[in-house]
C-alpha cells in the first residue's frame, strides 16, 4: 500500500518532495543492465522537472524488449516495464548510453546501405573461378 502523509506535515511533505526530487540511485548490476537495454532503445529518459534547474533527476520508462533481443539481454525482473526516478548522474551516463547507441546503429545501416552485397559474392567468385581454370588466367 502507497506511504501517506498527512496534508498538515508541510514539512513531511517538502522531504518526501526532496526525496524523490533526487532520484534513486541503482547499483551496479542493475545500471549495467539497464545501460544495455538503453543501448538498444528500450529505455526513454525525460527530464523530472524540466522548469525547475535545481531538479536534476530523470523520469526514467524501461520497455520490455521482445523477440531476439529479449533472449540474449540480461533482464531485472523488477524493471522491465516501470517507470522509476533516477537520480541525475546516472541519468546523465544513461542518455550518454542512448546517444551511443543511436550513433553505432546508424552507422551499422549507412555500413549495410552502402554495401554491394552482388559484387561481393558473385562478382569475385567469378573472377577467382576463370582465372583458376587454366591457370593462365584465360577461360
Amino acid at each position: 500500500m502507497a506511504k501517506t502523509i498527512p496534508l498538515q506535515d508541510t514539512g513531511s511533505l517538502k522531504n518526501e518532495l526532496r526525496k524523490y526530487q533526487k532520484g534513486q540511485k541503482l547499483t551496479i548490476q542493475e545500471f549495467n543492465r539497464v545501460a544495455r537495454l538503453a543501448y538498444f532503445g528500450f529505455v526513454v529518459l525525460t527530464p523530472l522537472d524540466p522548469e525547475n534547474d535545481e531538479v536534476d533527476s530523470y523520469l526514467m520508462y524501461i520497455q520490455p524488449p521482445e523477440g531476439l533481443p529479449a533472449t540474449q539481454l540480461d533482464i531485472y525482473e523488477d524493471m522491465p516495464d516501470s517507470i522509476t526516478i533516477l537520480d541525475g548522474e546516472q541519468g546523465n551516463a544513461i542518455a550518454d548510453v542512448i546517444r551511443q547507441g543511436v550513433r553505432d546503429r546508424v552507422d551499422q545501416l549507412q555500413a549495410v546501405n552502402r554495401r554491394e552485397f552482388y559484387f561481393e559474392y558473385f562478382y569475385e567468385q567469378e573472377q577467382s573461378g576463370s582465372s583458376g581454370e587454366n591457370g593462365d588466367g584465360s577461360s
